[in-house]
């Protein structure tokens, strides 16, 4: 009269699979037929097994699990067969996130980021620019000085223009016997002239000018008459020198700066030599100097030779020439790479110059930088305009400056 439980599941389960007309359902679905229906209701296959079909999660795949170090033929996405080429790039992102992962629960922080590299080049130019501040400091502190325009009272207006007297002496202080002999300049106390006096003019804008005044120019010097112009150096030293050239000039003095026999040579030795390329050769035993035509590297001695030298054709007029080239040389090396990028030559070159130059009392070593870059990018080499020359009887031999032609080249540097 009643069914037992058993009898009641099984009549349920026939009447599952067959229609009102007792046919088998599955037979008529297409489904039926698919091979991945019948991979759907697999339940003996364990996870990431050959047999899984790679398009279809397996049996126990948990999305929110790390399989860090399995091989799943799985992968959550694109599949290899729909045809998009995504599948591989797919599972290259996951043993990525797996490594990522790793990483990350190593150590507990969080995966490893990169230094700062921006902060450290911050930090090396800090130091960089602190080193190079104290060393322009100790060099400006080290400066030779000399108040070179407390003289004049009766001076030339100023003008937009920067204008440089740049003086050269024979002055032998601080060199030994054996210092003297090497750079051919002679022993002994011979006083102080001036071997080289040159003016370097820049205005605001535009090419920078040097123009040399041979030292046997013959000029009025202030309380003492005519004489070389040379000789104001030996009478009053800088101040009176200052006083001569711009009373005879009529060009305004912003700056001084002067450098020795010795000085001049040590800094040459500091940059590592000069590259000059004279166009005929020179033996002067007086100024040590045996140099043939071409370009060739002057050390200190052949440097100081080549500047001194009159043994040309035509005398102090060649070796005024020289002189601006030489000194051109020596900026454009002062400001080339080979020395800046040099920490070694910075000590030397910052050594030498501290000891060898004097600047005016108003000047400092960001005075003599700005020199330098404005030489470094070319300047125009001159002479005052000459007549010819005169022997005097008080001066000896001297050089005429041209009276017509003077006045009005002074005038282009005011």
């Amino acid at each position: 009269m009643f069914s037992r439980p058993e009898d009641v599941r099984a009549d349920r389960r026939f009447d599952n699979r067959a229609d009102g007309r007792g046919a088998d359902r599955r037979a008529s679905d297409p489904r039926a037929a698919d091979p991945r229906a019948s991979a759907r209701r697999t339940s003996d296959r364990p996870p990431f097994s050959g047999q899984d079909d790679p398009r279809f999660p397996p049996r126990g795949y948990d999305p929110d699990r790390d399989y860090a170090g399995a091989s799943p033929d799985y992968v959550p996405g694109a599949r290899d067969g729909d045809g998009d080429g995504r599948g591989r790039g797919r599972r290259k992102a996951l043993a990525f996130g797996d490594r990522f992962r790793r990483n990350r629960d190593r150590d507990g922080r969080g995966p490893r980021r990169p230094r700062n590299v921006g902060f450290n080049i911050k930090a090396f130019l800090l130091v960089l620019l602190l080193v190079f501040g104290a060393g322009a400091m100790w060099v400006d502190f080290n400066l030779g000085r000399v108040d070179a325009f407390a003289g004049g009272n009766d001076r030339p207006g100023r003008s937009m223009a920067t204008n440089w007297l740049l003086v050269g002496s024979d002055s032998r202080a601080g060199l030994t016997e054996e210092d003297a002999a090497n750079l051919s300049t002679g022993a002994g106390d011979f006083g102080q002239r001036t071997d080289t006096i040159m003016i370097a003019h820049f205005p605001l804008f535009g090419k920078g000018r040097l123009v040399s005044l041979p030292r046997d120019s013959y000029v009025d010097i202030p309380g003492y008459g005519q004489n070389k112009i040379n000789a104001a150096y030996s009478f009053g030293g800088a101040q009176l020198l200052a006083q001569t050239v711009e009373h005879n000039t009529g060009i305004r003095i912003d700056h001084y700066m002067e450098i020795g026999f010795g000085g001049f040579a040590s800094i040459v030795d500091a940059m590592g030599g000069i590259e000059m390329c004279p166009t005929e050769a020179i033996q002067d035993p007086l100024a040590g100097l045996d140099i043939q035509a071409g370009c060739q590297k002057f050390d200190g001695a052949t440097g100081l030779g080549y500047v001194r030298t009159r043994a040309t054709a035509q005398g102090d007029l060649d070796r005024v020439a020289r002189q601006r080239e030489f000194m051109g040389a020596m900026m454009s090396r002062v400001a080339s790479p080979a020395v800046w990028l040099n920490p070694w030559r910075w000590y030397r070159l910052g050594s030498s110059g501290a000891k060898a130059l004097t600047v005016d009392s108003g000047d400092h070593v960001w005075h003599l930088g700005m020199l330098m870059l404005r030489m470094a990018f070319g300047t125009e080499s001159e002479t005052v305009p000459t007549a010819g020359t005169m022997d005097t009887g008080h001066a000896g031999n001297v050089l005429l400056w041209d009276e017509a032609a003077a006045p009005a080249f002074f005038d282009g540097l005011k």
